[in-house]
């Protein structure tokens, strides 16, 4: 038997017109597509396709239903080989079994039900709740939604929860597991969510899998998500998807903000295409999990510095998914939850219908700054604009971006071209795209994770970086030499600068060379710290001329880059510009020149 949730996961995957239209040949007749009907072998477009429902019909012999049905009459399979053939056509598994018996999960999700019930409860009823309800209140959020959206409070004190709990018969297993609580390092079990409004974060199917805590008045996070478990997968779940389902379909496309109450405004005011992810960055099994209910996604994130970096991020994390990505602009200060307060559905409706494709976005805010006013600035627009266009998995999609990215730049159209090959091909496709880096920011979240893998740690560009922080994690000597000769900002892997600072915080705090051995600045970090603390295993290894080339290596790296960089704008530049250029060149061959005679001169005097 094949589990429903697969079933779905299945059709919401299917491209029905492109199935279909494998077998009949259709035509678009406004937002459907029509052709000759293959089941009665009719020659006029009476065969019609709904790509937002999902389903097709026949207005002569009524033949109607879905693509699991289409393949059934089509090629007269029974259902479950009708469903295993779009499975695998569409690329999603199916467990060859399944466990006999009641789901394994059910305690949790009985749990997690019994929970926000008594949160609910407690933010209708709790004389401890005031500022849950008041804060609710300031937000023109009424008991209607309260009850709508099973809102919630977790009272600040530890017993009054857990006892609670207890009386309605959930142990302390069971609460560990759903996440409801956590055990101190003491080994005393504690609640996890405390002083908070509680918003229950629920599946497709409707269940609650956990919960998202806003705290309070003062304390730190300011948001808190359950763990990750064995019903609760963060980076897989949006926020308010149960309710958005059916309106995503029918309106063909999705809209996401950034947080709770902004989803909730929109979905009370209407707009119930309206999706959150949970108060982190947009993950790539987020944007699959959009693009198989819609092709278009319409992002209506603040429009401040954070606001616009986790746009463009989102945008990228789309764009690679083959969606169409939208962004509208929401007026200074505002975000969805005020817009609608103050101008109701229809203020929002109207920057829907003023959205601008993220990559037109991206050059309207480009063109702002003023960067396509000169060489130099051209060169930094393109530097952002091509993480975006590299992002682009729809081909058409990707050859308007170049097209576009060609003619407002000035710059001929083939040249960009080789540009994006030649970076696809070094880069990874799914990787962490250009979001976060065009705008200059930290890593997006998870960077640090994806940089930790020791399949990273071995990237070419990373060799010298690696020598010197295994080196310093290997002998403590070496630390008192990296603080004379480099610093941590000069590396740029972030693995390799956030172990090089924390040794270096070490070395404040201790006598050199006596350093003790430290452990990894974070958990995250620990594999990279495990591999970088082994002896490299290709052969005889000289420390000295290691660190001497490392070190030289990476202080030589802006004059090398800038180089680089020259050679690419004498490309775009006229005859004056030119000749700088090539003045500069010349100077910075000089200088390198210069440094390695330097070196030369230095290891001749060196004794051997």
């Amino acid at each position: 038997m094949i589990p429903t949730e697969i079933i779905e996961q299945i059709r919401d995957a299917a491209d029905l017109v492109q199935l279909i239209g494998e077998h009949v040949e259709l035509k678009r007749t406004g937002a459907d597509f029509r052709g000759p009907c293959p089941f009665h072998g009719g020659t006029h477009r009476n065969f019609s396709v709904v790509p937002k429902k999902q389903m097709y019909h026949c207005f002569v012999c009524h033949e109607s239903g879905d693509v699991f049905t289409f393949w059934m009459r089509r090629f007269g399979l029974d259902y479950p080989s009708a469903v295993r053939e779009i499975a695998g056509r569409v690329g999603v598994a199916i467990p060859e079994s399944r466990p006999s018996g009641p789901d394994p999960n059910e305690s949790l999700y009985s749990a997690l039900g019994v929970a926000a019930e008594w949160f609910a409860r407690r933010l209708r009823e709790g004389e401890d709740a005031g500022a849950a309800r008041s804060y609710l209140e300031g937000r023109h959020l009424g008991l209607e939604v309260w009850d709508d959206y099973q809102l919630g409070y977790a009272p600040i004190g530890r017993d009054v929860m857990l006892d609670a709990f207890r009386q309605l018969g959930l142990d302390d297993d069971v609460l560990l597991a759903a996440g409801l609580a956590r055990r101190r390092d003491d080994g005393a079990v504690a609640p996890r969510f405390r002083g908070r409004l509680v918003f229950p974060i629920r599946d497709v199917r409707a269940r609650v899998v956990g919960f998202g805590g806003r705290i309070l008045g003062d304390g730190a996070p300011k948001y808190l998500n359950s763990p990750e478990g064995a019903v609760f997968h963060k980076g897989t779940l949006l926020y308010g998807l149960d309710r958005a389902r059916g309106p995503i379909r029918t309106d063909g496309y999705a809209v996401v903000v950034e947080g709770y109450v902004d989803c909730i405004r929109l979905q009370i005011a209407g707009i119930g295409c309206a999706v959150a992810p949970l108060g982190t960055a947009l993950t790539a099994e987020q944007a699959r999990v959009l693009r198989r209910y819609a092709k278009e996604v319409v992002l209506a994130y603040d429009a401040d510095t954070p606001g616009l970096r986790s746009t463009f991020r989102a945008g990228d994390e789309l764009l690679r998914q083959g969606a169409t990505v939208k962004v509208v602009t929401l007026p200074a200060g505002d975000d969805p939850d005020t817009l609608v307060q103050r101008g109701g559905a229809a203020a929002f409706r109207e920057l829907l219908g003023q959205a601008l494709d993220v990559f037109e976005r991206k050059i309207q805010l480009l063109d702002r700054k003023g960067l396509f006013a000169t060489l130099e600035g051209r060169r930094r627009a393109l530097d952002r604009l091509l993480p975006t266009i590299r992002a682009a998995a729809d081909p058409i999609t990707r050859e308007l971006y170049v097209s576009r990215a060609a003619e407002r730049s000035d710059v001929k159209k083939s040249v960009l071209e080789n540009e994006v090959d030649r970076e696809s091909a070094r880069a990874p496709r799914g990787g962490g795209g250009g979001g976060g880096a065009e705008h200059g920011d930290a890593p997006a979240d998870g960077a640090m994770d994806r940089a930790a893998d020791p399949r990273a740690l071995r990237l070419p560009e990373s060799a010298q970086e690696r020598t010197i922080v295994h080196l310093m994690i290997a002998d403590p000597r070496w630390v008192a030499r990296a603080q004379r000769e480099v610093s941590p900002e000069q590396l740029r892997h972030p693995v390799y600068r956030a172990i090089a600072e924390a040794l270096f915080a070490g070395a404040r705090e201790a006598p050199l060379p006596t350093l003790p051995p430290a452990g990894p600045p974070g958990p995250e970090l620990a594999e990279a710290w495990e591999a970088l603390a082994r002896a490299p295993d290709d052969g005889p290894f000289d420390a000295e001329a290691a660190w001497s080339t490392a070190v030289s290596w990476i202080k030589d790296r802006p004059r090398r880059e800038r180089l680089a960089d020259i050679d690419r704008l004498i490309g775009l530049a006229g005859p004056e510009q030119k000749e700088q250029l090539f003045e500069e060149k010349r100077a910075l061959l000089a200088a390198g020149t210069a440094r390695f005679r330097r070196k030369a001169l230095q290891a001749e005097r060196e004794p051997t």
